[in-house]
């Protein structure tokens, strides 16, 4: 299996992609495979003006020439918690003494109930996976990761250049996304921040 897919059987995530281990923060797969995963932000390309525009298109261009590896874009859109964030505004205000702060934060979630009235709010985080697989069953691990970390390292630097944020999800956070990712109606949505509703007011949200 050469990228992640998901099955429609109704099965255990690790059942659903194989997964025979996470090990430090490297997807162990069958058939000597494996994957890393960098989490990275994203660029509103339709913003930029066109002398931007063309800037970010030969950048990108180089960036893939340097790929040392195939690799995979993973989209993952969740809805945002609108309730549970204004719970814990509402609750912050009590805390306060002064009856003008109190009015603002009121009319702050009003402000916010009216932004969202109507409409879901999903977030969308961007991930790349990069694969590995070698032939040789008996290769040392340490070996192995080694590559990988070579492979990561080109690619998070080209993400880089791009003017993107690249982070390496660690093990318990791949765990983490594949559970979610598999498992959607169990888990809770997301928890808005304050972050998010910046995006939300730049409409980087759908």
């Amino acid at each position: 299996m050469f990228l992640l897919g998901k099955s429609k059987s109704r099965v255990s995530s690790r059942r659903q992609i194989q997964m025979k281990e996470v090990r430090d923060g490297i997807l162990v797969l069958p058939n000597n495979q494996y994957r890393l995963i960098i989490e990275t932000s994203s660029i509103n390309f339709e913003l930029k003006s066109e002398a931007e525009q063309d800037v970010l298109i030969d950048s990108f261009q180089n960036f893939l020439n340097s790929l040392p590896c195939a690799l995979q874009v993973l989209i993952r859109v969740r809805e945002v918690d609108i309730d549970r964030y204004l719970e814990a505004i509402s609750q912050s205000k009590k805390n306060e003494k002064e009856k003008i702060y109190k009015e603002q934060t009121d009319n702050y979630c009003d402000f916010i109930k009216n932004l969202v009235a109507g409409n879901k709010i999903l977030s969308r985080r961007f991930y790349v996976v990069i694969p590995y697989q070698h032939l040789d069953r008996n290769k040392d691990f340490n070996l192995i990761k080694e590559q990988i970390y070579l492979n990561r390292d080109i690619v998070q630097r080209g993400l880089e250049r791009l003017g993107m944020k690249a982070r390496v999800l660690d093990s318990l956070e791949l765990l983490d996304l594949f559970y979610n990712f598999y498992n959607p109606s169990q888990i809770k949505t997301q928890e808005l921040k304050g972050q998010t509703i910046q995006m939300l007011l730049e409409n980087q949200y759908v």
